[in-house]
């Protein structure tokens, strides 16, 4: 295992599912870029753009695909079907997080009815709420804000200033990262004649085991039941999921994504930054939705969607937004033409 040496390559080929080509008994401390990494230090090679450097490291060791293994001399390489993977599980065997401290600082707030599990961590100024349960081996960071009967699972680690409203739950192993809020009121009005009067709030935030939610993204509470994120779901930072949204396992969404209320969004689903998503659809999972996209309509069977625009040089794209503008006459007028073409050739047909 990792010592103050690192770990050797067979191990590392090991634990890492790799194909090892070179001396086993090499050891690595820590994972770096290719372009520049020493000895001592492994990389991944994922992206054919940066094939360049892998004839020019001082790596000790570098994960690639078989098809880019290189020909000649070269530092040791761990073959795998999915480098970036097996990077990911390398550069946490290399970098083992801390296990956490079994200790409740003195500036917390801990209710008297609250339910701490064994091995936790309550950072400073940290307030845990009336009848809230906090799992094992669970980290609350500083300033961390856990409402009245919260309930979160074991392994979860809350980092500072992130904010539970009242009956939040987590699963284990939950990860939220600073600023974010789960649980806030949704966005729910009635208009009486042009004023706006509130809505109650009344479900919870529920989410499932291995979530993990980016800094300062925010998730509302369901307006009658709960707005639900499914096992193994990764937010972003500064997203936005409104009430009652229902978000399958293993979805991903990329950062300033925003989903309207009563949506449901398959497992496995992808959705690249800035998408947005109307309220009260239904999203296939194994969809992916591609940047910037805005989505209006159910999507039921799966594949990749786009909408928007391309980004184009200025003046070309002045003209293009111009015809756009156009799209219904010149719709209007190529019936037309495609009438009088049909009767023409009718006429023609007929003598």
């Amino acid at each position: 295992m990792r010592d103050e040496d690192g770990v050797s390559l067979e191990e590392l080929a090991r634990l890492t599912e790799c194909a090892l080509v070179g001396d086993a008994s090499l050891r690595v401390r820590q994972v770096a870029p290719l372009q520049n990494a020493v000895s001592g230090q492994l990389c991944f090679l994922a992206n054919p753009r940066y094939q360049r450097f892998l004839g020019e490291t001082e790596a000790t060791a570098v994960i690639l695909r078989r098809e880019d293994v290189p020909d000649g001399a070269r530092p040791a390489l761990l073959v795998s079907d999915n480098p970036y993977l097996a990077f990911a599980r390398a550069a946490r065997l290399l970098n083992p997080e801390s296990p956490p401290r079994s200790r409740v600082h003195e500036a917390a707030a801990i209710a008297a009815s609250a339910s701490v599990g064994r091995s936790v961590d309550i950072g400073a100024c940290a307030v845990v709420g009336e009848g809230a349960v906090i799992g094992d081996d669970t980290v609350i960071g500083p300033g961390t804000v856990i409402g009245d009967g919260c309930r979160i699972g074991d392994g979860c680690r809350i980092a500072a200033n992130v904010t539970l409203y009242a009956g939040t739950v987590l699963g284990r192993r939950v990860r939220l990262n600073s600023g974010c809020v789960l649980g806030g009121d949704g966005f729910g009005f009635a208009n009486d004649n042009g004023r706006w009067e509130k809505v109650p709030q009344l479900g919870h935030v529920v989410l499932g085991d291995d979530v993990e939610v980016g800094a300062n993204s925010t998730i509302d509470c369901g307006a009658l039941g709960d707005t639900v994120i499914e096992d193994g779901v990764k937010i972003d930072n500064l997203v936005q999921i409104a009430h009652n949204v229902h978000v399958g396992a293993h979805t991903a969404m990329a950062s300033m994504v925003g989903i309207s209320g009563s949506t449901t969004i398959g497992p496995g689903t992808s959705i690249g930054g800035a998408a947005g998503i109307g309220g009260h659809l239904t999203i296939a999972g194994g969809t992916v939705i591609t940047g910037m996209s805005m989505i209006s309509h159910d999507i039921r069977e799966p594949g990749v969607y786009s909408s928007g625009t391309p980004m184009a040089p200025n003046r070309q794209w002045r003209r293009n937004a111009a015809r756009f503008t156009q799209l219904d006459e010149m719709a209007r007028r190529l019936r037309a033409l495609e009438k009088r073409l049909a009767d023409i050739e009718r006429d023609q047909q007929e003598d």
